[in-house]
């Protein structure tokens, strides 16, 4: 039974091929419980949309219980309803919302429309604590890279200082694995197979990190192509894979961190925050952390467990908005499969209240 005092908010995730359910109050993780069909998309290479929504319609009321239980909480504790409405698939974001919705309904309480990014950046909140106003944040994942400057991530707009042109961080990960002949998600496995290899064994391009380039802006589709090129060079069928693995991973983080070092640099801004799947990345942590001690700049990474999507983040973004006192959604809430990361918030009303407020001042 929950205790009295701000309200248990039930997070809910599904944007991609998670299923997520997470319970957090006052900053405070309660319980949150993960279902993937990773296994489902494998055989193709990537994930396939209707194999998730699919999936997402199996797994979202078993994975809400399996929260409660960790929790030791009963559905009537729940006193808020956060999902994710944006960006993602659009049939995996509707089985969530439609979930979230009759939950809320169901249960009296408020709704709100949850934008995914946000969630990450909220992720490394139920670690470490509130987030210092201002912050850096490095998000990398499977479709997104972008280095933003965070104020109040539940009041404040989010600005972006830079994102990738073309593939992210974590695609290129997962097509040069491809090519490499590891299997999906190719971030893990590039992960793993370099340990064995020798980073400075392939002169990878650093891409837009010349001095006319736009110095927070990211772009690997070009370093995906050399790569690939490489691979093609090795014709007698002796690809030397961990060395191609390590050599990939040291210059996609390279470019990740000398980029969010200087951000914070130029910034003035005293804390880097890394979040998102790529996070999960061994040499991304470890060079970050190097870099970030020299510079003399704190540096927060949420655990792995909190890299990947999952429900807590955004019960942790819904629990932020509550104690904001933001606005709730109505119940006529829709998706944005594109939505731009502009604010956590992602429904019409928060937007019409922001829009208001801005008039008025």
């Amino acid at each position: 039974m929950a205790s009295p005092g701000s309200p248990v908010v039930l997070g809910i995730e599904s944007s991609c091929d998670e299923t997520g359910a997470g319970l957090v109050r006052d900053g405070k993780l309660l319980g949150h419980a993960v279902a993937s069909s990773m296994d489902e998309h494998a055989r193709y290479g990537g994930v396939v949309p209707e194999i998730a929504a699919r999936a997402h319609v199996h797994s979202l009321t078993p994975v809400v219980h399996r929260a409660l239980d960790e929790a030791g909480l009963a559905m009537a504790d729940i006193g808020a309803v956060a999902v994710t409405t944006g960006p993602g698939l659009s049939g995996a974001l509707q089985v969530g919302l439609a979930g979230a919705k009759g939950l809320a309904y169901g249960l009296g309480v408020p709704l709100y429309g949850v934008h995914h990014l946000a969630g990450h950046v909220a992720a490394d909140t139920l670690e470490h604590g509130p987030l210092p106003n201002p912050c850096m944040v490095l998000i990398v994942s499977g479709g997104h890279t972008s280095l933003l400057l965070v104020r109040d991530l539940a009041r404040d707009p989010i600005v972006h200082l830079g994102d990738t042109l073309d593939d992210a961080a974590g695609e290129c990960f997962d097509k040069v694995a491809r090519v490499f002949g590891l299997p999906y998600p190719g971030g893990p496995a590039i992960d793993r197979a370099a340990r064995e290899g020798d980073p400075k064994a392939v002169a990878f391009p650093r891409p837009l990190t010349g001095p006319r380039d736009d110095p927070y802006g990211f772009s690997f589709s070009g370093l995906k192509t050399a790569a690939a090129r490489w691979a093609e060079r090795h014709t007698d069928g002796e690809l030397p894979v961990a060395d191609g693995a390590a050599s990939l991973q040291e210059a996609v983080a390279d470019v990740l961190t000398r980029k969010a070092v200087a951000a914070c640099k130029e910034h003035g801004v005293g804390t880097l925050v890394v979040v998102g799947g790529v996070a999960a990345n061994s040499r991304v942590r470890s060079l970050a952390e190097e870099r970030c001690q020299k510079a003399g700049i704190t540096l927060r990474v949420p655990p792995l467990r909190l890299c990947t999507d999952n429900g807590a983040m955004i019960a942790a973004v819904g629990d932020l908005l509550v104690r904001a006192g933001a606005a709730p959604a109505p119940l006529d809430l829709s998706i944005d499969p594109s939505a731009p990361l502009e604010y956590a918030a992602l429904h019409p009303v928060a937007r019409a209240a922001r829009a208001a407020a801005a008039t008025a001042a």
